[in-house]
């Protein structure tokens, strides 16, 4: 996992072109941008959604294995909860057509990371991610996923 701010994109040039290619997207980003799909490159696509945050995420975690995810919000703020693998109980199996397995917290405490202000955050397929939960009051806000295939996908 990777969490940094927009502004020190360069220190991730030589990670992948693909991913560098993605965070260029992210920070040359309109925040007037439309909600809906973009492809950047044939390996990378932006989904652009808005949505009001919660207390709670019914889904738990969730960790992809076709795709990597580079998130960043255009507004607003919202906490990601994060662990590897290792550290989670699988709850949903991966659904190949959603790029998808669910998770539970198995008695560890996951890292908390604040999204918006500039930060992004890059999950690989070993990290247990659960987005889209407020920070004190559920707000509205306005988000960029970035999925970066993962070799022959």
């Amino acid at each position: 996992m990777v969490y940094d701010k927009i502004e020190n994109i360069e220190l991730y040039k030589g990670l992948s072109d693909d991913i560098y290619a993605g965070l260029k997207y992210l920070k040359d980003l309109s925040p007037d941008i439309a909600p809906g799909t973009y492809e950047l490159t044939p390996r990378v696509k932006a989904l652009v959604s808005e949505y009001t945050t919660k207390e709670v995420n019914d889904n738990g975690y969730e960790a992809h294995r076709q795709f990597i995810d580079i998130q960043y919000l255009i507004s607003g703020t919202e906490k990601i909860c994060c662990l590897p693998l290792d550290y989670l109980k699988e709850s949903k199996p991966y659904k190949e057509d959603i790029d998808a397995a669910f998770y539970e917290e198995n008695g560890v405490k996951p890292q908390d990371h604040l999204l918006g202000n500039g930060y992004f955050a890059i999950f690989f397929p070993q990290d247990g991610h659960m987005p889209q939960l407020c920070d004190g009051n559920p707000e509205q806000v306005k988000k960029v996923v970035i999925k970066v295939k993962i070799g022959n996908c």
